[in-house]
């Protein structure tokens, strides 16, 4: 199997399970993935997500770069030419739709949260899944490794990479990474924002359940939003962003049990208890008096309720 893929409680564990091979981003890898990144989306029971690679070497060392041995170099080159002008239907610039329908299949964008588990050599895809994929990244002291390998392999990447580190950290230490393609080690990464922590290896995993047990105590929906609201609106003006974000408290103020839950909780002073429940849909509220409507009118404006 290319990928290990398990669950244990309300957390699931995606590794790339190819060591020999510097678990790289190959065909099977990459629809073994597929799969169970739909899995995640899919089962209720699953808030958070820890990814990472097998052995102390390699997080992921990049795409397989071998063309199928049945392709002769006239028909890749071809099909190279021809993705440009007509990507297949069901593509993001000629690869496979990811869960969510946005992104491609190798760059999962998951209205869960990732962590990252950054075990050793993050080149290439693996560094890109990284920044497309994995929400938090926690990276090994030892073993991390940091490599962006496009320039010096003649290009600009055909994946969202380059778009996303620009955005991620800042312009200066992004342009070094691009322009230069030196590879750099877990501390340069945390100074450079592109991770959260540097722990010693044997402190991987064990730092990285902590982080995705806080995160699967929160309130599951309101979670998958908070996510979805960065991705999707966190590049348009702030108050249409503030809009959508009014929109979305509202849902699950009135939509899901959390919500209540959580203010309950707060006043009675104990820890909440949150399980993702839906609310039925209740009686409308009756009609206002003049009187009422005064008073609501008046609690709105002075922020009373």
């Amino acid at each position: 199997m290319a990928i290990k893929f398990e669950k244990r409680g309300h957390i699931a564990y995606i590794t790339l399970n190819n060591p020999e091979k510097a678990n790289i981003m190959d065909r099977a890898t990459s629809d073994e993935l597929g799969k169970a990144w739909a899995e995640v989306w899919d089962d209720h029971d699953i808030r958070v997500t820890i990814l990472t690679g097998a052995g102390d070497r390699h997080f992921c060392a990049g795409h397989n770069l071998q063309p199928r041995p049945d392709v002769t170099p006239e028909e890749r080159e071809f099909i190279q030419a021809e993705r440009a002008f007509w990507p297949p239907s069901g593509t993001v610039n000629g690869q496979w739709l990811g869960v969510h329908g946005r992104m491609g299949d190798h760059f999962p964008q998951v209205f869960k949260p990732v962590i990252g588990a950054v075990n050793g050599w993050a080149a290439g895809a693996g560094f890109y899944t990284l920044l497309s994929t994995c929400d938090i990244r926690i990276a090994c002291a030892e073993h991390a490794r940091f490599k962006f390998a496009l320039l010096s392999n003649g290009w600009v990447g055909g994946g969202p990479g380059a778009t996303l580190l620009t955005r991620q950290i800042r312009y200066a230490d992004a342009m070094r990474i691009l322009l230069t393609d030196e590879p750099f080690d877990a501390a340069e990464a945390f100074r450079i924002g592109m991770v959260n922590e540097t722990v010693p290896h044997d402190q991987l995993m064990t730092r990285s359940e902590e982080i995705a047990g806080q995160i699967a105590a929160m309130p599951p929906n309101a979670v998958r939003m908070m996510k979805e609201f960065v991705v999707r609106f966190g590049d348009i003006p702030t108050d249409e962003a503030w809009r959508v974000q009014t929109l979305m408290n509202q849902l699950l103020i009135n939509m899901t049990t959390d919500g209540e839950e959580g203010r309950a909780a707060f006043v009675e002073k104990r820890k909440p208890e949150f399980t993702g429940g839906l609310r039925k849909r209740g009686e409308p509220f009756p009609d206002l008096t003049p009187e009422e409507r005064e008073r609501i009118d008046e609690l709105k404006r002075t922020g009373g309720a």
